[in-house]
């Protein structure tokens, strides 16, 4: 019999295959636990920088409001100041004849136009600061923030007037008093919104968004 086996020979014994597929499906796991963790990574980035951009954002629209509080104050106190010291009196030059405190009623926009359409300006300012509002949500850069309060404090200041001063409600003139020479009678709200119109094109000009980011047309 032994004899008989050496010479047919003893046919080879199967190896098993379960090894295979149990490290396949160990690679798969592997596969499967190392897409997790990157998700996860990938999602607690994300959430980090949701994290970091909230506060920076707060900061933001505390800054557009700050500012804007500042330049609706300012012309608020002065207006107050005009009407109470200067307004039916003779204007104060402050540098000769090229600029004088001279105290008017504007009824028209900034710099004394359209004096026959208040009630659109009017409109227009109220409509201003509710896009303004709407767009501090979303507010993460520094200059726009500063921006954004100059046109919002100079809107409030000269939407003040047309509300509370006479003629009547939202027909009300704007208490002007900045006389240069050879030019319209203005006021600080006036040039708060002229600065912060000012500002808003040269960043536009950098490609600088509201949201702090930077783009190249």
């Amino acid at each position: 019999m032994a004899e008989a086996e050496r010479i047919i020979g003893t046919p080879d014994t199967p190896k098993p295959a379960a090894a295979e597929p149990e490290q396949s499906g160990a690679d798969a796991r592997g596969a499967d636990d190392a897409g997790s963790t990157a998700s996860a990574e990938s999602s607690g980035e994300a959430a980090q920088d949701a994290e970091a951009r909230r506060p920076r954002g707060k900061r933001r629209i505390a800054v557009l409001f700050g500012v804007a509080a500042f330049a609706y104050a300012l012309d608020l106190i002065s207006k107050m100041i005009v009407v109470a010291k200067l307004e039916h009196h003779p204007p104060i030059e402050i540098i000769g004849d090229w600029l004088k405190f001279e105290a008017i009623r504007n009824a028209g926009a900034a710099f004394g136009f359209g004096e026959a359409f208040t009630v659109i300006f009017t409109v227009i300012a109220a409509a201003v600061i509710v896009v303004i509002a709407r767009l501090a949500r979303k507010l993460y850069s520094l200059p726009w923030a500063i921006a954004l309060g100059l046109l919002l404090g100079g809107a409030l200041g000269n939407l003040t007037d047309r509300i509370f001063r006479s003629p009547g409600v939202f027909e009300g003139a704007v208490v002007d008093f900045i006389a240069p020479k050879h030019f319209a009678v203005f006021n600080l709200a006036d040039s708060a919104i002229v600065c912060g119109g000012i500002l808003i094109v040269l960043l536009s000009f950098r490609g600088l968004d509201p949201d702090g980011t930077v783009h190249k047309d």
